[in-house]
C-alpha cells in the first residue's frame, strides 16, 4: 500500500508527522507531496522533504490521501494539480483524511458538499458555506472521508485513518 500526504510551508508539524509515522508503522509506503520537491518547513520549525511535486504525482499509484493542517492548506488549495489529486480520490472512493485547516483543500476541490466533516473552528463557516454537514467532534467519519479538528484530536484521527485501510 502507498500513501500520499499533502504538505506545504507552514503545515502544523504534528498533523503531518503523526499520520506519516502511523502509516509507516503499518508498513505503508509514504510520500510527501507539495508544490515542489524538496524541504518544507512546519510552523514550529520542523522540516521534512517533499518526495515529489503535485504535478508529478499519479493519484492512481496511491491508496490513501492525508491532508495536514496548519497554514499549508492555504497554499495547497491554489495548486490545480493538488486539486485534481483530491478529485481523483473522491471519484474512486479512496480513503481521504484531512485535519485542522486541511478541509480547505476539499472545499477548493469541490468535493465536500453534503459530506459530514469537522475542521479547525476558524474555518467552520467556510466548511458550512461549501455545503458540508459540520459536526464539532474530535473525529468525523463519512464513508471514505475522515476529518478532525486539531492536534489534540490526532489519536482519534489516526485510529480512524488506519481503520479506513482495512
Amino acid at each position: 500500500m502507498k500513501a500520499i500526504i499533502f504538505g506545504a510551508d507552514g503545515f502544523e508539524d504534528l498533523e503531518l508527522f503523526y499520520p506519516h509515522q502511523r502509516l509507516k508503522e503499518k508498513g505503508i509506503t509514504v510520500h510527501v507531496a507539495s508544490m515542489q520537491k524538496g524541504p518544507i518547513r512546519g510552523k514550529h520549525g520542523y522540516e521534512i522533504a517533499a518526495d515529489l511535486a503535485f504535478r508529478d504525482a499519479d493519484p492512481a499509484d496511491y491508496d490513501i490521501l492525508v491532508i495536514a493542517g496548519g497554514k499549508g492548506p492555504e497554499k495547497v488549495r491554489l495548486d490545480k494539480a493538488a486539486l485534481e489529486i483530491v478529485k481523483h480520490f473522491f471519484r474512486e472512493n479512496k480513503p481521504v483524511a484531512a485535519i485542522c485547516h486541511g478541509p480547505q483543500v476539499l472545499i477548493s476541490a469541490g468535493v465536500i458538499k453534503a459530506r459530514k466533516a469537522t475542521c479547525w473552528i476558524g474555518i467552520r463557516d467556510d466548511l458550512i458555506a461549501a455545503g458540508a454537514l459540520y459536526e464539532d467532534s474530535e473525529v468525523v467519519v463519512d464513508g471514505n472521508l475522515v476529518t478532525s479538528r486539531q492536534p489534540f484530536d490526532l489519536y482519534a484521527f489516526g485510529r480512524e485513518m488506519v481503520r479506513l485501510l482495512k
